[in-house]
């Protein structure tokens, strides 16, 4: 995901069993993620718990965190996985998307 308005760069880094999606903003040394960890299966799809979100002060405001969690629900949908909301942040966009709800675990 590129998003112009910010110049923000998202990518998906596997980390042992689980992950982690980063977002770098052009010019910006600080950088803000998505954690997440295996969750098992549920209903015969793979789960994954988004355990954290933290964007830095210093790249704050510019929609980081929500980018991270929308390019997350994005890969869910086009791999098939669910989503297991345990960061506050995560459930409370799931809440504010009812289009997301089937990806919800």
């Amino acid at each position: 995901m590129n998003d112009r308005a910010t110049n923000l760069t998202i990518t998906h880094h596997v980390q042992g069993a689980g992950g982690r999606y980063v977002a770098r903003v052009e010019g910006a040394s600080e950088q803000g993620y998505l954690e997440w960890e295996p969750g098992g299966e549920s209903g015969g799809s793979e789960v994954r718990i988004a355990t954290h979100t933290i964007v830095p002060q210093a790249i704050g405001g510019r929609g980081v965190a929500a980018a991270v969690v929308e390019r997350l629900v994005e890969d869910a949908g086009r791999q098939g996985f669910r989503v297991r909301p345990d960061c506050s942040y995560v459930a409370a966009k799931f809440d504010e998307n009812p289009g997301w709800a089937s990806l919800r675990a």
